[in-house]
Formats: C-alpha cells, sequence, structure tokens
C-alpha cells in the first residue's frame, strides 16, 4: 500500500508550524495506519483521529484510491468537540 500526499496536505505542514502547532509527516502517518477512531461518515472520505496533546486530537482526511491511500488534508481540532 501506497501512501501519498496531495499538494495541500504537504503545505498543511507549514501553515501549523506558523501557528506554532508542530506535527510531524510521521505523526499523521501514524494516525492513519493506527487511529484511535475513524469516521466514516463522510464517504468515500475517511477522517482518522488521534490524539496530539492534552486538549487537541489530530484529525486526518484521506481516500482510499484502489490500493493506495490519497491523504487530503489534516487539523488539529479541540478534544472537547470531537471526543464524546
Amino acid at each position: 500500500m501506497k501512501i501519498r500526499f496531495t499538494k495541500h496536505a504537504l503545505e498543511k505542514f507549514e501553515v501549523l508550524k506558523q501557528h506554532r502547532i508542530l506535527v510531524s509527516r510521521n505523526r499523521v502517518l501514524n494516525t492513519v495506519i493506527a487511529p484511535e477512531y475513524t469516521d466514516h461518515r463522510r464517504a468515500p472520505l475517511v477522517i482518522a483521529q488521534s490524539t496530539l496533546d492534552i486538549n487537541r486530537v489530530l484529525r486526518v482526511v484521506y481516500k482510499k484510491e484502489q490500493d493506495d491511500i490519497k491523504i487530503i488534508t489534516f487539523y488539529p481540532g479541540r478534544k472537547s468537540q470531537y471526543e464524546k
């Protein structure tokens, strides 16, 4: 299985860095491979979620394309909003 990032997703690393939110490529990949929660309600898109820090989660939006995964975007979110 090949995992690739869209141009937007690659640019997102720098955007978050400017806001002092550091997310590594490995953190995003690990969230897709071993999520704590997965949301399939927006099929064909999948949202994988994992803990980012004490107050936030990392949400990764991706799409399966045959045997590959295309990471579309990722973003931090408040735990209080996404964990119920």
